[in-house]
């Protein structure tokens, strides 16, 4: 777990390239020793040292491998890659992202931080990447709270199960990890699909009585109750407030194409909600490693 930073020092990684630098290889190599992204060399990587009286002085922060020859600094293999803006702009469009419940527009960004808008959409595209949780993670545990919604904008017409908004399935631990996906539908085969692969087999599910759901779990009937003894989904509800709240209040549309993406943002800060805002925005470039997106791809 990482210190929690001063309002000064804050204010450094926010305006200084040369900390924001420091700080992320910090975060990529905590032991102090560069790994080589092209070979995966530790021991033989060392620092060039910019020369004044070179006619092509090396910049800060690069680094050579003596195994495999190749220069590279901390942004090859990351989300930061290939980005022609400063490494304090993208610290603090992931503190923006990691602190604000509801998220943030590209747009908020676009107006806040002086980049283009096109450069602010990219942007929150990457860090939503770096934000998602593999899949080979261990799997959630504990007591389960499964339950889909829909989502879409204010759509007239059918609400709730039949509706032409994009249904979303979620897994949430009690007092612990979130975990969401946007589904073709809700039927039996494909969220226990979901189930099998992310939930331990030892878990508590407990769902409403929604006959997708195997008849094991233990069920609440929202026609009668809303809880029985310990046996509800409201933490899954709560979890599904914030997502509408911030996609109809904070970005008023999301394609279906792109929604995933939201999930996993809303995912990842459900999921370290009590770690202080510092703390996680050191989680998420803690994963910016493996994570790189170029931008064809993010339109997909």
């Amino acid at each position: 777990m990482t210190e929690k930073l001063s309002h000064k020092q804050r204010e450094a990684l926010f305006n200084d390239t040369e900390t924001a630098r420091q700080y992320i290889e910090k975060m990529r190599w905590p032991d102090g020793k560069p790994v080589c992204p092209h070979c995966g060399c530790v021991d033989d990587v060392y620092r060039l040292t910019p020369k004044v009286a070179s006619k092509s002085p090396a910049r800060l922060g690069v680094l050579k491998c003596k195994h495999c020859r190749k220069q590279f600094t901390v942004t090859v293999g990351t989300i930061f890659e290939g980005s022609h803006i400063p490494l304090n702009k993208w610290l603090q469009a992931i503190y923006f992202m990691c602190t604000r419940k509801k998220g943030i527009s590209a747009h908020q960004l676009h107006r806040m931080m002086g980049v283009t808008y096109k450069s602010a959409w990219f942007m929150v595209q990457r860090i939503r990447h770096a934000m998602f949780d593999d899949a080979k993670k261990p799997l959630i545990e504990g007591t389960i709270e499964a339950d889909e919604t829909y989502v879409g904008g204010k759509g007239r017409g059918k609400r709730g199960r039949g509706t032409s908004k994009a249904p979303v399935f979620s897994l949430i631990e009690r007092n612990g990890k979130a975990r969401s996906c946007h589904v073709d539908n809700v039927k039996g085969s494909t969220l226990t699909a979901i189930m099998n692969d992310n939930v331990n087999i030892k878990s508590q599910v407990m769902t409403d009585s929604y006959k997708a759901y195997n008849p094991k779990h233990q069920q609440v009937g929202h026609s009668r109750e809303y809880i029985r003894g310990t046996v509800h989904t409201n933490v899954a509800e709560s979890y599904f407030s914030l997502l509408k709240r911030g996609i109809l209040g904070t970005f008023h549309h999301v394609s279906k194409e792109h929604l995933q993406r939201y999930l996993d943002e809303f995912d990842f800060r459900w999921t370290h909600r009590k770690m202080a805002d510092d703390q996680r925005m050191a989680k998420a470039v803690m994963q910016i490693e493996g994570k790189r997106l170029h931008y064809r791809d993010s339109l997909a």
